[in-house]
């Protein structure tokens, strides 16, 4: 049986943790930045986890992410 191919767009956007669960950038920080607070700023640097609702969608993008 051929290899399965991962979606090449989640690959650059989607990493498994440890238990299972997949992280994600969090959006809103790519323009219009001048009248954000700068704590939402700071919040949105860090990594954010998929819901639940889409994880099974990510894994299926991703089949070999464990």
């Amino acid at each position: 049986m051929p290899k399965m191919k991962s979606n090449s767009g989640a690959k650059k956007r989607f990493r498994a943790t440890g238990t299972g669960k997949f992280r994600r950038a969090s959006s809103g920080k790519r323009h219009l930045l001048t009248h954000k607070p700068t704590n939402r700023k700071r919040q949105l640097r860090m990594p954010a986890l998929v819901d639940k609702t889409q994880q099974k969608q990510v894994q299926a993008m991703l089949p070999y992410e464990r």
